[in-house]
């Protein structure tokens, strides 16, 4: 294989960053190696730069090609649909149809409505919760992500000195221009740490609307919550009269056709979803309680959006969901997961680097810790971020395209070729860290 070049990316990012703010249109694509890179193609589990080199690809756009690149199904219901029409500011029977099966798929989902972006979806449902409860706080974890707007673009990530102590977290803006004052309207919490959360929702709990967080911490560590903990979490909420909203913009479709709550048997009053559930194209489902979701009928809370339900993204959604379904995805995507992670395991000790991999299987993370697991945002600091920053370089110059902070994404496209051509590469790329 001849050596990887990137001289017609850089050429381009040079010109990009004339027009556009860092060349890019996204902060993460900002952290490309060996700088932001740009494609031209992408099919099945590949994805082919400008200057012409070919992927196996695990970030799978930050995890959305659940069925792999450009499938064929997905295409041609998108221009089946999309020649009748684009957009009709008004309803249209394959809205119906696609919000009708996430309804028989989604144990909360009693009613629901679209956006376009999880972002979105996560401003509907805390609007939502607070219009309901007549409160304004919202509990989130450390480490959760649920967008980028500013009154959840807190405690993402951070400094062991910044987060304050453990039995006290402080709220950490994620960026400069997010106002100090909507700190106020947080409770900041340790994921998986339960003598510490339940007696921090009972200080506050005549003030909480919300208690919101990814079932799974996908955005940092992968990490699944600790026996019992969501099941407490759930009891908390229903005895003092708090909205749990679940953000499955990752995990949902993806761990299971009926998301995280179906896989770990937890029902939340609210839960938003995105990424797998159109293949690529924008769309995001805000799902829940018919007596919650009935403030959104009536208008008493505002919901809108120029762009939602547009034709493609639903028609994209429909096709996506049927082949999710007829050929068992879900269950599939776990088994090849669950593959991959344990041969990394498996090479990472026998290359003398052994890497701590967890998750449910269809996404998973993988890292360099002295730890023998991770459960919060707080024991994540620990990984070596710059160690494995050289794996991904490496694993990048021999044709396998990852996430840099540790995410790997399944695709319906990977077959367990791909998965064996994977964890010899990782071996090569180890031995000569």
């Amino acid at each position: 294989m001849p050596p990887y070049t990137y001289e017609r990316s850089a050429q381009l990012f040079q010109q990009a960053q004339q027009v556009l703010a860092g060349g890019v249109s996204s902060q993460f694509r900002r952290y490309g190696y060996p700088h932001p890179l740009f494609y031209t193609r992408a099919e099945g589990p590949w994805i082919w730069d400008l200057d012409g080199n070919r992927y196996l690809d695990f970030t799978l756009s930050q995890g959305p090609l659940i069925l792999g690149h450009s499938h064929p199904e997905v295409l041609r219901q998108v221009e089946h649909f999309t020649r009748q029409g684009q957009l009709y500011a008004g309803g249209h029977l394959e809205e119906v149809e696609l919000a009708r099966q996430v309804v028989q798929l989604v144990p909360c989902a009693q009613r629901v409505r679209f956006s376009l972006s999880g972002s979105e979806a996560v401003h509907a449902a805390l609007r939502l919760a607070r219009a309901w409860s007549g409160r304004t706080r919202v509990a989130k974890f450390e480490g959760h992500y649920h967008g980028w707007l500013d009154n959840v673009a807190w405690s993402i990530s951070g400094q062991q000195g910044e987060l304050g102590p453990v039995e006290a977290p402080q709220a950490v803006p994620w960026s400069q221009g997010v106002p100090d004052h909507l700190a106020q309207d947080l409770l900041i919490l340790p994921w998986n740490r339960p003598e510490v959360v339940f007696p921090l929702l009972d200080r506050h709990a005549s003030q909480l609307a919300a208690v919101i967080c990814e079932p799974v911490m996908c955005n940092n560590g992968c990490i699944p919550p600790e026996p019992g903990f969501l099941e407490q979490l759930r009891r908390w909420c229903t005895k003092h009269q708090v909205v749990l909203i679940f953000d499955e913009v990752i995990t949902g479709f993806r761990v299971h056709l009926g998301g995280a709550q179906a896989l770990l048997g937890v029902t939340p009053d609210l839960a938003v979803f995105g990424k797998a559930l159109a293949n690529g194209f924008p769309i995001s489902v805000l799902a829940g309680k018919t007596e919650l979701m009935e403030l959104l009928a009536q208008g008493t809370v505002i919901h809108a959006g120029t762009m939602n339900s547009g034709v493609p993204s639903v028609a994209a959604a429909l096709a996506t969901l049927k082949v999710l379904r007829e050929q068992q995805v879900p269950d599939r995507l776990h088994r090849l997961g669950q593959e991959l992670m344990e041969l990394l395991r498996e090479v990472s000790h026998r290359a003398g680097h052994p890497m701590l991999v967890q998750g449910p299987g269809a996404v998973f993370h993988a890292g360099f810790t002295p730890l023998e697991k991770v459960r919060d945002l707080r024991e994540c600091l620990r990984y070596d971020v710059k160690k494995y920053a050289r794996f991904v370089a490496g694993m990048h110059d021999r044709g396998v395209r990852l996430i840099g902070r540790g995410i790997w994404y399944l695709s319906a496209a990977h077959e367990p070729q791909h998965i064996q051509q994977a964890a010899q590469i990782a071996y090569d790329v180890l031995k000569q860290l």
